[in-house]
């Protein structure tokens, strides 16, 4: 019932910024915890950035100074605003969101909802 729509992704060069946006849909309750995993090939997947419902935020040390996450709670949607992109950064990025966790739990553990997944590609 309940579903994360994920929008956004494509082909940047390196140096250039992506705006990724996560709706969820179905369901009359607020996600406490939201946040962006992402998977190389050949590499296991990774939790890039959370978001709590008050506006408390987790960042991966690879990210910090560069990617923004930020929610609006009144559309139920998740954003990750990526700058000074770099060739390592490509991956296929998934919308995650949790109900009840603390941000803590959350960024150890993850959350059971799950986007389809939006692909990001940095290259010249």
């Amino acid at each position: 019932q309940v579903q994360l729509v994920e929008s956004g992704g494509g082909l940047v060069q390196p140096g250039g910024s992506l705006r990724l946006s996560c709706a969820a849909s179905g369901s009359i309750f607020m996600f406490n915890n939201m946040g962006w995993y992402r998977q190389a090939p050949g590499k296991q997947r990774e939790l890039v950035a959370a978001i709590t419902s008050g506006g408390n935020t987790n960042y991966a040390d690879s990210v910090k100074g560069r990617f923004t996450i930020s929610r609006d709670n009144a559309k139920n949607t998740v954003y990750l605003q990526m700058n000074s992109l770099k060739p390592e950064d490509t991956a296929v990025y998934y919308c995650n969101a949790d109900r009840l966790r603390t941000l803590d739990s959350y960024v150890r553990v993850g959350g059971n909802y799950w986007g389809q997944g939006t692909q990001v590609t940095v290259s010249s």
